[in-house]
């Protein structure tokens, strides 16, 4: 006799109900249905090489708990990693909030007639248009990449629907790695990606190659980071926005979150499109979640019909004085028109949309402006100390930074990966390895400070760092 399993996490596995449901369709056997509509030479004949099922919680519970142990997280070492995800102070109330189970368990924390979870994400875009001087805030993305991907796409679609054919998106040499090779790859059959020089002296963009390169008129769009990937500000903004309305391209900006509480919002600054991530906006750091993206721009009718998320927009109702929420301009994206959409995109993202919500609600204005007060009060003296020590040069462009730093350890006489190993023996996560993202640029890292790094541990990492460099230990 066959053995049967009832899956302990799998509704209607019990075989009754199954044979029930083959019954009503008239098969025998679940692999009927497969086989009449996948091709035999496509049917993998063989089992599969998975574990056997864990059927207890408590026993599930202990093995993921034991693959979890084998990492070592920030709450263990000191982390001056960043490059895109980052630690920030959580309140407690965005951890009681997103877990709550009308937020936490609902389909992908999506909304059809929650009228709580649309005004929750209502209520987050509009705090997030006034940190951004926006007028438009569309709902999540996956992270900062997509946010980035989807802005470039956007660009190319206002020109077309304009009648301009534009298809080159300029964008800084010394743009995040990682997301210039996602939005290369994402946008790859509608645009094509060009990177403008940096000035090797300041690491500020070259302005005499990104006009020269607009000259020609198939740029759809210009990006840059504000700060850059390398942590300083991009002081240039107003003048690359100028430079890239005079020559009929749309001025795309990438602002890190943290900071706009004491930095002017690059809509300000003469940008369409503002796009990047919430994560520091109350998310805790996570191993591939807890990121989410934005989208921004000013209220204008060509580019909000282009945006490829949901709106969710407020409208007063027959009741006085009542007002609901809602989606707007549906059609634009897959949930309204499925393969005549803009652009696909999920709904994993609105439990951070809300929990962003929550952490802007809770920090209002001078909470923001402390945030980024503190970080570059410790930023400027992780900088000072580090330049203490020979053989290390910080901040070799000496511009203005936030949060990141670039370190130089050419002529420590050591390279980033001996450093950094030496430093996790000392319970220290030191700065991302640049050397094979910018090669050019030698030894060098990438260091990361938050609010909620301390004076005895940026104290402890340059002794650390002293001992290497120094002393020679290794």
């Amino acid at each position: 006799m066959e053995k049967t399993f009832v899956h302990p996490y799998m509704p209607n596995s019990v075989p009754e109900i199954k044979k029930q449901m083959l019954d009503e369709l008239r098969v025998k056997d679940i692999r009927e249905i497969y086989e009449s509509i996948i091709p035999q030479d496509l049917l993998y004949k063989e089992r599969l090489n998975l574990p056997e099922p864990i059927c207890s919680e408590y026993e599930l519970k202990k093995h993921v708990t034991g693959i979890l142990n084998k990492n070592i997280s920030t709450e263990e070492y000191t982390s001056f990693l960043g490059a895109g995800c980052y630690k920030h102070q959580v309140p407690a109330i965005c951890d009681e909030v997103n877990t709550r189970g009308e937020f936490l368990t609902a389909y992908c924390g999506d909304t059809y007639s929650d009228h709580g979870k649309m005004q929750a994400i209502f209520e987050y875009t509009s705090m997030m248009g006034e940190l951004l001087d926006a007028d438009v805030v569309s709902y999540t993305t996956y992270d900062a990449g997509q946010s980035v991907c989807s802005s470039f796409r956007m660009a190319v679609r206002i020109h077309s629907a304009a009648g301009r054919e534009r298809s080159v998106i300029l964008v800084p040499a010394s743009m995040n790695p990682d997301i210039y090779s996602q939005a290369d790859a994402y946008c790859r059959n509608v645009a094509r990606l060009e990177k403008v020089a940096y000035v090797p002296k300041t690491g500020l963009m070259n302005l005499e190659e990104l006009e020269k390169k607009l000259k020609r008129g198939d740029v759809a769009a210009v990006f840059y980071e504000n700060p850059s990937y390398l942590g300083f500000f991009e002081e240039q903004a107003e003048e690359i926005a100028r430079l890239t309305h005079q020559y009929g391209a749309i001025c795309i900006a990438q602002p890190q979150v943290s900071s706009l509480g004491i930095i002017e919002s690059p809509m300000n600054l003469g940008a369409d499109i503002v796009c990047g991530d919430i994560q520091p906006l109350g998310m805790h750091l996570q191993y591939g979640g807890g990121q989410a993206g934005f989208i921004a721009s000013h209220q204008k009718l060509e580019y909000m019909e282009q945006f490829p998320t949901y709106m969710y927009g407020i409208a007063k109702t027959d009741k006085e004085d009542t007002y609901g929420w809602g989606r707007a301009m549906n059609y634009r994206c897959s949930h309204g028109s499925r393969e005549k959409a803009n652009e696909y995109f999920g709904t994993e993202t609105g439990l951070w949309g809300i929990t962003a919500g929550v952490y802007l609600a809770s920090m209002g204005p001078q909470g923001m402006y402390e945030l980024g007060e503190t970080i570059m009060q410790n930023l400027q003296y992780l900088i000072i100390r580090l330049n203490e020590i020979d053989g290390i040069k910080a901040n070799p462009f000496g511009r203005s930074n936030f949060q990141e730093v670039l370190v130089d350890f050419n002529n420590s006489g050591k390279t980033v990966a001996e450093i950094n190993r030496v430093l996790l023996e000392r319970r220290i996560f030191g700065g991302k390895d640049l050397s094979k993202e910018f090669p050019q640029m030698g030894q060098c890292g990438l260091y990361c400070v938050s609010e909620l790094t301390t004076q005895e541990e940026m104290d402890a990492l340059v002794e650390a760092l002293k001992e290497v460099v120094e002393n020679g230990i290794l």
